[in-house]
């Protein structure tokens, strides 16, 4: 049973890798047709950003399309013919009610929101030419969390936060806020991070890997799946986005990275382990509110830039050696996690 699994989520992952790498050349030549071209924050509003990354201006943006395209086109192609076919495609389907359900549905929301978003950035509509304001983002991360929230808790009937080596603590009513913010800061995180070529995808690929193996070792091999096929993505994707990128993530591939990789960690009760999965997002986060905070109370920057990635290359580091090096934080801090996981379901 468990070497069917193994052997079916590593084929699936090939299956997405291999057609997400099909796609990306007609993608390539749709956003050059539609002049889906990134837009680059005015120089008086970011200085140090604008000296850095004037070069990339009018470089493809929206490539996150490739990551949830693909993995919601394949997912619902092998369910139809799951049906049609009365079960014959099993081994291909991974669409199950109590286990990939949410992530499904929240990586499309997310991916829609976002983007609309990379639209109205593309057309220069919105605060600044942008698109949504970062207030207006974080709004709609609280909303999608309200309503996944309300789903798990009602409908759900989730009320447990897992605590390793301690086991399940019940925090009743409070799942709901503890939902919220993980949600929200998933998203606004994910966002955060895509600020280099490569930076979000291949620290996002270490971080749903561990996501799998934790599912995986729950027994929810459909979610595991679900994990591996976003990874598929991924790696294909990252083909493309290491420097120097062919076409930028942009919101509609951010949002939907950060949002569906909240819900997997919330359905595996490991939110407590996103410090370790993710840590990258949780640092650049950290430094986006540190500097805000800086500024607003001492009136003085703490990161010559923010996100810190811009910090370091603003140091002299070459992007490519921020990518490389929060990549190897990212690998460290996911073993760590995943021995830490595993120890503590021994231990229970």
């Amino acid at each position: 049973m468990l070497t069917f699994q193994v052997i079916r989520i590593l084929i699936l992952t090939g299956i997405s890798f291999f057609v997400a790498l099909f796609i990306t050349p007609s993608l390539t030549r749709l956003l050059s047709r539609v002049k889906a071209g990134k837009q680059i924050r005015d120089k008086s509003d970011a200085p140090i950003f604008y000296s850095m990354h004037q070069k990339k201006e009018g470089t493809p943006t929206m490539g996150g399309i490739l990551i949830w395209f693909t993995v919601l086109g394949l997912a619902a192609l092998f369910f139809v013919l799951f049906l049609l076919f009365d079960g014959q495609w099993d081994f291909f389907n991974i669409v199950d009610r109590a286990q990939t359900y949410l992530p499904i549905f929240a990586m499309l929301i997310a991916a829609l929101i976002g983007l609309a978003d990379d639209i109205l950035g593309v057309l220069k509509i919105g605060p600044k030419g942008g698109g949504i304001s970062m207030k207006g983002k974080i709004g709609l991360y609280a909303v999608i969390g309200t309503i996944g929230a309300l789903w798990f808790y009602f409908k759900l009937g989730w009320t447990t936060l897992y605590i390793p080596f301690a086991g399940y603590l019940e925090i009743n009513g409070w799942y709901i806020p503890i939902f919220i913010f993980i949600i929200t800061a998933t998203a606004f995180s994910a966002n955060e991070t895509d600020g280099l070529d490569g930076l979000l995808a291949g620290t996002s690929l270490f971080s749903f890997a561990s996501l799998a193996v934790v599912s995986f070792a729950l027994e929810r091999y459909e979610l595991a799946a679900f994990s591996a096929m976003v990874i598929g993505a991924l790696l294909a994707f990252l083909w493309f986005n290491i420097y120097p990128a062919r076409f930028f993530m942009g919101d509609t591939g951010a949002m939907a990275l950060g949002i569906t990789m909240g819900v997997i960690a919330l359905l595996t009760n490991t939110v407590l382990f996103l410090p370790l999965f993710a840590p990258i997002l949780v640092i650049e986060s950290l430094s986006v509110i540190i500097q805000m905070f800086s500024k607003k109370v001492f009136k003085r920057k703490i990161f010559l830039s923010t996100p810190i990635h811009h910090h370091f290359e603003a140091l002299g580091w070459h992007e490519t050696r921020v990518t490389m090096r929060f990549w190897i934080i990212t690998v460290v801090a996911n073993g760590i996690g995943l021995v830490i996981f595993f120890l503590s379901r021994m231990s229970s």
